[in-house]
């Protein structure tokens, strides 16, 4: 049985720099926040307090998520902590939806019984919440468009920016026409849009825990590649997955035309290698090698 490894790495000291100073930034934003949200009354600056909160928790994961995934494998643990990210990635985006879920009970219950709201200080912290979280979202940017984690941080950081200029906006309606029923209605705005952000990474993580083959990936087509070679009968038995965002791996059975030797396998191996890699971005590649062998070749098998 033959395999190949092909890894990279992208700067994971700074990207866990740059969480390190997201969390704090959020840390001193929900503090304010809710302090601020329970001297005001405004619902709307708790629930940016609330959503500020899951974000620490979440940040803080995927801190943890980062410097787990640095630790090497060992014999106990063969892949080591790669998949650490993605369960953070998952963990962050299900937090999303729950925040959202409870924000909008809260408020329907306000639109019942609105209130006077302190809008200068929901004014001003919100304006502070635009300028740390925009600071927190350039930072974690060019991360989040390759790491799956960086990007649960990120939406959660760019949420955060959202709703704190939604809140802005509410305010200062409050303060120039008294409208504020606006509270409740920013609040359910936020929530809708957490649902929105948080449903697409909650879908993508599950299909990597879940060991899903990518929707890039079309096996026919990678059966059809490897069949043209020289001396392949059928490919069978495949089964492709998703380790974490730098692994993709191929595990599949190759029927042989003939009983080839080994280093005749090793010189087809680098063809499938090199093709599997160049035109599909598999970087794993398992192999088990056959002739004659009296088994099921189905293209896939559920084992």
């Amino acid at each position: 049985m033959g395999h190949s490894h092909n890894h990279h790495t992208h700067g994971k000291d700074l990207k866990g720099r740059n969480l390190l100073i997201s969390i704090l930034l959020n840390i001193l934003i929900t503090a304010a926040q809710v302090v601020g949200g329970i001297i005001s009354g405004s619902l709307a600056l708790l629930s940016d307090a609330l959503h500020n909160f899951s974000d620490v928790l979440s940040l803080l994961i995927s801190y943890g998520a980062t410097l787990l995934s640095k630790k090497e494998a060992s014999t106990n643990r063969t892949f080591g902590y790669k998949r650490a990210e993605i369960i953070a990635a998952f963990i962050n985006s299900a937090t999303l939806i729950v925040v959202a879920i409870i924000l909008s009970i809260e408020a329907v219950k306000r639109f019942s019984n609105p209130q006077e709201i302190g809008s200068n200080l929901v004014i001003g912290l919100s304006f502070l919440g635009i300028l740390a979280n925009g600071f927190s979202v350039l930072l974690l940017k060019n991360d989040a468009d390759r790491n799956m984690n960086m990007k649960s941080a990120y939406l959660h950081l760019l949420t955060d920016m959202m709703a704190s200029v939604a809140v802005l906006i509410g305010g200062l309606l409050m303060k120039f026409f008294l409208w504020y029923w606006v509270d409740p209605v920013l609040t359910l705005v936020i929530a809708i849009y957490l649902i929105y952000m948080g449903y697409d990474l909650l879908k993508s993580s599950t299909r990597v825990l879940m060991l899903f083959t990518p929707d890039t990936i079309e096996i026919q087509q990678i059966v059809a590649t490897i069949n043209k070679m020289e001396s392949v009968k059928n490919v069978h038995h495949v089964h492709i997955w998703q380790l974490n965002e730098e692994e993709l791996h191929l595990e599949a059975h190759i029927d042989f035309e003939r009983d080839i030797n080994l280093s005749e396998f090793d010189i087809i191996l680098e063809e499938i290698e090199e093709v599997v890699h160049t035109q599909f971005g598999i970087n794993h590649v398992n192999i088990q090698p056959e002739f004659g062998k009296c088994d099921s070749k189905r293209v896939i098998v559920q084992d």
